[in-house]
């Protein structure tokens, strides 16, 4: 049963942490909502210098710096949000 379980819990890790990498914060905001793309290009350089810590301190941070990170691709879909919402109602 072992032999069977392994495999697909293995499987199931690296599924996981590859969706995780995909989800990294983009800038895809345009000059139209300025602060907002402002905004976000500060959230993309903060999770790339927190990886960059993460990395020069083998990653003993105590799951801290990734969980800012989490948050911080959570800050970047809700700016984006915030982006379409001022599309939708019309903003000039």
């Amino acid at each position: 049963m072992n032999r069977i379980l392994r495999p697909i819990s293995l499987a199931l890790v690296l599924a996981v942490a590859g969706a995780s990498q995909a989800q990294q914060p983009t800038v895809n905001i345009g000059e139209r909502h300025g602060n907002l793309r402002a905004a976000q290009e500060h959230i993309v350089q903060a999770y790339q210098l927190i990886g960059v810590a993460q990395q020069d301190n083998d990653s003993r941070l105590g799951g801290h710096a990734g969980r800012a990170r989490e948050l911080l691709i959570q800050a970047d879909q809700e700016l984006r949000q915030a982006a379409n919402v001022a599309n939708n109602n019309g903003r000039p």
